[in-house]
């Protein structure tokens, strides 16, 4: 396999302050291993990062910008969603 034929994958670092992973970039890659070292070399030179994971692009699903309104606008109107219409005891704080 040449080069060009490799997938591209796409790289998520943790870094040493961070809970959640996020997203640096992609890469080409022959294979999960090689793109693992590969991101390692490219987005985590100045040892700022503690896990990368590396995802092949081809298995990653995204909403499209004209889904928003069906995707996203519903839930205003889901008002048992938000807890306002009932009293909290007294032991609860912070909520």
């Amino acid at each position: 396999m040449n080069r060009k034929e490799w997938p591209l994958w796409e790289v998520f670092v943790r870094s040493k302050q961070g809970l959640e992973h996020k997203h640096c970039g992609s890469l080409h890659a022959a294979d999960a291993q090689q793109a693992l070292h590969m991101a390692r070399d490219v987005y985590t030179r100045r040892q700022e990062g503690v896990s990368i994971w590396v995802v092949p692009s081809a298995a990653i699903t995204a909403s499209a910008p004209e889904e928003k309104p069906e995707l996203f606008d519903p839930m205003a109107d889901k008002i048992y969603r938000h807890p306002t219409f009932y009293q909290l005891p007294d032991e609860v704080n912070h909520m």
